[in-house]
């Protein structure tokens, strides 16, 4: 049974029966009736398919995202998920790994589900939307970067300042006299990359040259801020603060300091980045950078809402990412 079946039942058309399903006006009260009637009779369920032929939507996004496991990214697409289900749009989610191979198939699968736009979250997809095999797959939908910058057609971002994030942990570091400090560059992402430039450029407006040689890589988890910490403990390395890419990884950096008879903050000051539940956790809390996912979830449905109903005026944006004082400097 399908929606012609239901109209020639009735005797009337299918753009009838469509405005009675979709609860629109225009429709006799009697023939309404009919109509429902019949719908209820055969227990008629349209399908998503036949209703995006007719309304030319098929009120579906896909948002694909890095590791659905790490914080950041999930307080990131659960908002995004919420307020599209608030949109009445249906959400797919999809976990690329940050590979290509991955974010290939996800995408070749969800454009042939004829989805309405996509939600990238996560500044990997920077650097894999450059690939001709990934951008060409999406030059004719609708989509939006959360925390980048894509230079594509009929693309959109929300970014946020990770430079300046970076650069008011330094600022709020050398207030407190600190200038022997690390950084700790624990993943390779354009984030990543901006948020170590914002290290070096704000120690070197405060005279410090050669800033380049106080970064660290390391890997993103408790054990390589552990690791990195241990190592310039060993090597005898004159610091008194260490500023961190991510929250995970400055909760290392204060168990490591902790572990080596080092008192946080006196002796050593700790930041993180994200204002995630590693912040809270950890002991003392961490200082942090709030990057407000959130907000980047919100305003990132807002703009792929308003590309996909072309209901009102739409640009980029950047967002200013703020400074929370915890127990660790």
């Amino acid at each position: 049974m399908n929606i012609y079946d239901i109209a020639k039942e009735a005797g009337v058309s299918i753009s009838t029966v469509s405005r009675v399903m979709n609860n629109k006006g225009n429709v006799n009260a009697a023939t309404r009736k009919k109509v429902e009637a019949i719908l209820d009779k055969h227990d008629y369920t349209p399908s998503a398919i036949a209703r995006g032929m007719v309304s030319k939507t098929m009120k579906t996004v896909a948002v694909l995202t890095v590791d659905i496991r790490v914080p950041h990214y999930a307080r990131t697409v659960y908002t995004i998920e919420r307020e599209f289900s608030h949109r009445g749009y249906e959400v797919a989610i999809c976990n690329t790994g940050g590979e290509l191979e991955e974010t290939a198939k996800y995408l070749k699968t969800m454009l042939e589900k004829k989805v309405d736009g996509i939600v990238l979250v996560g500044s990997i997809f920077n650097t894999l939307c450059k690939k001709d095999e990934i951008g060409n797959m999406i030059k004719n939908t609708p989509v939006v970067l959360a925390n980048g910058k894509l230079e594509l057609p009929n693309s959109y971002s929300v970014l946020v300042d990770d430079r300046y994030g970076v650069s008011l942990a330094v600022e709020h570091l050398l207030k407190r006299g600190h200038l022997d400090m690390y950084y700790l560059k624990d993943m390779d992402t354009v984030s990543a990359r901006l948020k170590s430039e914002g290290f070096i450029k704000a120690l070197e407006s405060h005279g410090v040259s050669d800033a380049k040689q106080y970064v660290i890589d390391t890997d993103r988890s408790i054990g390589g801020g552990i690791e990195a910490v241990e190592k310039l403990i060993a090597e005898n390395k004159k610091f008194t603060a260490i500023v961190c890419g991510e929250d995970i990884t400055a909760t290392g950096a204060v168990k490591a300091a902790l572990r080596a008879g080092l008192r946080v903050p006196e002796d050593v000051a700790v930041t993180g980045y994200n204002n995630s539940e590693y912040a809270r956790i950890c002991e003392p809390c961490l200082t942090t950078i709030d990057n407000k996912p959130e907000m980047v979830a919100m305003m990132s449905v807002q703009l792929l809402t308003s590309l996909i109903e072309q209901t009102d005026v739409y640009s980029s944006c950047v967002i200013q990412p703020e400074l929370v004082e915890g127990k660790t400097t």
